[in-house]
């Protein structure tokens, strides 16, 4: 009897170790330490850093999309560098350099097809997201004499397909890849000059392109693609003088927040505020400097807004109400990302100059939480694998 009371006692005390090393995977997050070809992997609930992994390569242009379970973040690197991260055991499960220059990518709708956008070779490449095995190269070929165009703005969107732009084509692709391994592209072309990024709308059916060399934005409705793509705000600030651009708009990071589309003015010191039911424009919104990224809280009530050089010290939150600027907030010196916790309450800012990250009360603005990181960039949260076009 005493031997059984020992080996029982042995076996809860086994347990309950067991249990204490147990995380949640919708509590994780990573942060991309850019200079340094690291990343953190962070409790989102109780901001803390939990570990570093080293060896991605260049984490310039980072992102990030995450496996369905959560488990798994995949990283897209400056250099090409795709590699599959280990949110559990804090880990490198499997790296590849796919390409020589790559500017992002997205996973299918079922979870089981990444795709990468390159810049060089231009073009799109598939593989299987559990192995990485290559399942298609899909170059991206225009023009009569074969030029290869920078893929920019990939995204998911449903019916396991995929959406991009090529920018030196004036192009936008919709990629079917329902068969990974011959995946069939439709190509709207002479969408408008030089699309520099997009975004969907965050019920998969629109795609909205950002055009460099002109004035507007190149729309294609997913539920009707063969009416083609409709190019809607080119009357937008014609007549404005165009200040020099420091830092491209991120439109992955623009917001739909009911019944509003808001959007980084290029070139300008305005957000602009776009009816969603007929893409008039609104509103312009000045703001402290260019802006960068333009992100709403989930419950899409707040508008949070960073800026290019020199201004990226500072951060702007929109009351969606009315449209007024409620907050101005100073982080830190080069504040280049921001990302809200699942349900809105708190919202982390990675400021680069200071090597810092620091977590705001989305409600007060006060300052909740301060983590030390090497020149942090993107941060990028695990419920991401539960939102469409993330």
């Amino acid at each position: 009897m005493k031997r059984l009371i020992a080996l029982t006692g042995a076996f809860a005390f086994y347990t309950l170790s067991a249990s204490a090393d147990l995380r949640a995977t919708g509590d994780l997050g990573v942060v991309i330490e850019r200079e340094a070809g690291t990343v953190q992997i962070v409790n989102t609930s109780k901001p803390a850093m939990l570990s570093r992994i080293e060896g991605l390569g260049d984490l310039s242009h980072a992102s990030v999309v995450f496996s369905r379970d959560q488990r798994y973040a995949y990283v897209f690197g400056r250099d090409g560098g795709l590699t599959k991260l280990d949110l559990l055991q804090d880990q490198i499960a499997k790296r590849i350099v796919q390409a020589g220059n790559s500017i992002g990518g997205a996973i299918s709708q079922d979870g089981k097809v990444i795709a990468a956008s390159n810049y060089t070779p231009g073009g799109v490449k598939l593989f299987d997201a559990d192995t990485l095995e290559p399942l298609a190269d899909i170059s991206a070929v225009y023009g009569d004499d074969g030029k290869l165009s920078k893929v920019v703005g990939l995204v998911d969107a449903p019916g396991q397909r995929f959406v991009c732009s090529l920018f030196e084509a004036n192009e936008i692709w919709l990629i079917d890849a329902k068969n990974p391994r011959q995946p069939i592209v439709k190509k709207f072309k002479d969408i408008g000059k030089a699309p520099y990024d997009a975004l969907l709308s965050p019920d998969g059916r629109f795609y909205a392109a950002g055009l460099f060399g002109e004035k507007g934005l190149a729309l294609l409705d997913l539920w009707q693609p063969e009416n083609g793509v409709e190019h809607i705000l080119e009357d937008y600030g014609k007549d404005d003088e165009q200040l020099p651009v420091y830092k491209m708009p991120h439109l992955e990071g623009w917001t739909m927040a009911g019944d509003w589309l808001f959007v980084p003015a290029i070139g300008a010191h305005e957000v602009l505020v776009i009816d969603k039911k007929d893409w008039e424009l609104v509103k312009r919104i000045p703001v402290a400097g260019q802006p960068v990224f333009v992100s709403g809280r989930p419950d899409g009530r707040q508008i949070w807004v960073n800026f290019a050089f020199p201004d990226n010290q500072t951060v702007q939150v929109i009351d969606v109400k009315d449209f007024n600027i409620v907050k101005t907030l100073q982080p830190g010196k080069g504040v280049l990302h921001m990302e809200f916790s699942p349900r809105g309450e708190a919202v982390w800012l990675a400021v680069r100059d200071d090597d810092r990250v620091m977590v705001y009360d989305t409600e007060t603005f006060a300052e909740t939480a301060r983590l030390p990181a090497q020149k942090p960039s993107g941060i990028f949260f695990s419920d991401r694998a539960n939102r469409i076009g993330w």
